[in-house]
């Protein structure tokens, strides 16, 4: 790492990436994937496994992703370890080189998935080092540029870095969510088969989709939800025709209150029509917004496989998977709003519910992909609500 005062220094021998830091931070090493460049939030995710899933999650649109594993790249990348089509991160940034897949499901290697999704990025740094800077320092803009030839122009780079405006303030729901409504019966995936199909759903679930993972809808669809899924700009009419019997709230990328402009009005509509409601995520900052609450932008955010979140009505841990950069302020809810869950790492808020209402959310992934599984049971208490009502 390098941070330059009087001038910008020029690359090291055999350099084909760089990482620009808006402070001026020049991080240089050996490009990966797609050639060109890349603008976004530098962030780090601590997860083991699962980076074809991570890389596909729209919730990272926006963002450069730092793997803090060494070892990413090893089992390949295939056709069905995704969340979404098409990749919203914009880079990425690793410890070591990519190496060959060793998996008897891999279809083609890492590096050549991330080029046939112009995903650029760059191996052979001391992500430790940038790690601790993002910890300490909070989660940077930058640029990742991968240049085979080796020439960059460092400054123009550093300009681009400090003329991106950040994540706050930004709508990116809107960029990643559904442009049509569409329908969705597919069930999670087995050794023997792959994924399946619903046959004989229970109830029918409008999803507003914010930036939904693909493991989410097949969450639903595993306790006998046909989902039909809309998008972000839905009005309460758009979800009300379908005649659901509960409505989801996806995850999703941004500045909740940058989205929360034109989804809580429809998010309260939906609320005086006595239906059940679950959030995830984006959807769980929404629904604070909704309820009178506030958010806010984190120091660092939560971004990994192997986060302790307490449930407070039953004392239990889970260790969950995370993704999200802002926060709901609990102290902001009215009363009719509990606190059910909280992170034993910082304190901050991971779930609500409203006490008169069968309504509730968490801030963080029940569904994993990648992930612990330890709490799968909030899709069944979501059925159960359904049941009740």
């Amino acid at each position: 790492m390098s941070k330059p005062e009087d001038q910008l220094p020029g690359p090291p021998p055999g350099a084909t990436a760089c990482l620009v830091l808006a402070d001026g931070t020049v991080i240089w090493g050996r490009g990966i994937g797609a050639a060109g460049t890349a603008v976004g939030e530098v962030c780090f995710n601590t997860s083991m496994t699962g980076y074809q899933e991570i890389l596909t999650d729209p919730s990272y649109a926006g963002q450069i992703i730092t793997f803090t594993f060494p070892h990413i790249g090893n089992v390949g990348a295939n056709v069905e370890d995704v969340e979404t089509v098409t990749p919203a991160a914009r880079g990425l940034v690793l410890r070591a080189d990519i190496s060959s897949p060793s998996n008897w499901r891999a279809t083609r290697s890492l590096d050549d998935w991330l080029k046939s999704h112009d995903l650029p990025g760059l191996a052979g740094i001391d992500t430790r080092r940038l790690t601790r800077r993002i910890r300490d320092a909070g989660a940077p803009n930058g640029v990742v540029a991968h240049a085979p030839d080796g020439r960059f122009d460092v400054a123009a780079l550093l300009q681009q870095a400090r003329d991106w405006p950040g994540l706050a303030g930004m709508d990116l729901a809107r960029e990643v969510s559904c442009r049509q409504t569409y329908e969705w019966t597919g069930t999670g995936w087995t050794l023997e088969g792959g994924y399946g199909r619903l046959e004989s759903p229970r109830f029918h679930v409008v999803a507003i989709d914010y930036g939904a993972k693909q493991n989410i809808l097949r969450c639903l669809a595993n306790v006998g939800c046909r989902v039909t899924v809309v998008p972000a700009t839905a009005t309460p009419e758009d979800v009300l025709r379908h005649d659901p019997d509960g409505v989801f709230l996806a995850n999703g990328p941004g500045d909740p209150a940058a989205t929360g402009e034109y989804a809580v009005p429809t998010i309260r509509a939906l609320m005086d029509a006595g239906l059940p409601m679950f959030g995830i995520c984006l959807g769980h900052q929404m629904l604070a917004l909704a309820l009178g609450g506030k958010t806010e932008k984190m120091h660092l955010g939560h971004r990994g496989a192997n986060h302790p979140v307490k449930d407070l009505e039953t004392g239990k841990v889970e260790i969950t998977s995370q993704n999200h950069g802002f926060c709901v302020l609990p102290e902001s809810l009215p009363r009719s709003v509990a606190i059910t869950h909280v992170s034993l790492f910082d304190g901050s808020n991971e779930g609500l519910k409203v006490k008169d209402r069968p309504i509730f959310s968490v801030q963080y992934h029940p569904e994993a992909s990648p992930g612990p599984q330890d709490s799968h049971y909030l899709f069944e208490r979501f059925v159960a609500m359904m049941d009740a009502r």
